[in-house]
């Protein structure tokens, strides 16, 4: 399982450079607005230290990490959710991601035209929110509609469809991303039905200029970008598209001594994906042998047979138990048999809570 995040923004602040960096994906980068039409497809490693560890721990044959998708998508401008640009193909796109990153831009580079002729990162996030709340308006207003006529059935199911329809329309009348009841099961699968682009879990990347890497914060637009993000509650990931084309080329250890030299902790793929499993609820476990060592992603409070599905699906259909050891006890007995002997090996149900770092073991019969 991989999730997908859309870089959106608008033109020229970098999307496709950001793009190549972090997934070496090839996308056109140019600088004229729309240089991207069609999204351009990459897919990342996800890094974990801890699957080399198991790797080594196993002297597994292979090493099969999990994977992020990035998908670059179309410059968005003014005017967006009624057709401008690339319009409504672009706001198609991103309904398809499992979550958003903003891209703006705090570089300063005068042979890269900014499209609003200035660098205002908090301007651009507002013309970006804007247009997604017009576009989701305009959506709900449409079902709004057709749920008041089911609603005068008196069904309850459809009253409380159309009462969440007014409030999420009342909330992005004031400016405000919708609220709703995210703890309710049934609540959450209604406003899936709803294919809202304002609901979906976002967080802001900031393209910085080589001086800005260690501090994003150190000239005046990043310190408003920061204040804006602190009262609109979006994390930003700092990121330099030049740092990650250099760390893409170096030797792991090599990467580890150049960021450390430049004061940065961690790759802006590290960041980018720590923050999107963050946002998605995402933990990973592992299966680990002689043949190879894997991780797999599960969103958290996923059940033993779910998680078991996520192998194979008959493991899933034909799920005994499952046995599991946390990896820092793993690690700590230097093997699986020596986890048994040590009584940290769990023999678990169809009830079990996979934990982030798991190592598992699944029973089945089918």
């Amino acid at each position: 399982m991989s999730f997908s995040c859309g870089f959106v923004g608008l033109p020229n602040v970098g999307k496709s450079t950001l793009f190549n960096a972090l997934s070496h994906g090839g996308a056109d980068a140019a600088n004229f607005p729309f240089c991207t039409i069609e999204p351009n497809t990459g897919i990342a490693q996800v890094p974990d230290r801890r699957l080399k560890v198991l790797a080594e721990l196993e002297k597994s044959a292979r090493i099969v990490p999990s994977t992020l998708k990035f998908i670059d998508i179309a410059g968005l401008v003014q005017g967006a959710s009624q057709g401008q640009g690339l319009g409504n193909q672009f706001l198609g796109h991103i309904r398809n991601v499992d979550a958003v990153a903003h891209v703006v831009r705090l570089f300063e580079d005068g042979d890269v035209v900014h499209v609003a002729g200035r660098i205002d990162p908090v301007g651009d996030l507002e013309t970006i929110n804007t247009e997604l709340m017009l576009a989701d308006l305009e959506m709900l207003e449409k079902r709004r509609d057709k749920a008041y006529k089911t609603a005068r059935s008196n069904d309850p199911d459809a009253k409380a469809e159309y009462e969440l329809i007014v409030a999420m329309i009342a909330d992005l009348e004031q400016g405000r991303r919708p609220r709703y009841d995210r703890e309710d099961p049934r609540v959450r699968a209604l406003v899936g039905t709803f294919g809202l682009l304002t609901v979906k879990p976002a967080f802001i990347c900031a393209n910085v200029g080589e001086d800005q890497a260690a501090d994003y914060t150190s000239c005046e637009a990043g310190k408003r970008l920061a204040e804006y993000a602190q009262a609109n509650g979006f994390e930003v990931v700092p990121v330099c598209a030049k740092f990650e084309e250099e760390l893409g080329a170096l030797p792991p250890e090599e990467a580890e001594a150049f960021m450390a030299d430049l004061g940065i902790s961690g790759s802006g793929l590290d960041r980018v994906v720590e923050t999107g499993y963050r946002l998605l609820d995402y933990i990973t476990f592992f299966t680990a042998g002689p043949m190879e060592s894997r991780a797999w992603t599960v969103t958290r409070g996923a059940l033993a047979p779910e998680a078991a599905g996520k192998i194979h699906t008959d493991l899933q259909r034909g799920f005994i138990r499952m046995e599991t050891v946390s990896y820092e006890d793993l690690v700590a007995c230097g093997s699986w048999a020596k986890a048994q002997l040590a009584g940290k090996l769990r023999i678990e149900g169809k009830d079990y809570e996979v934990q982030d770092g798991d190592v598992i073991h699944v029973r089945f019969s089918v």
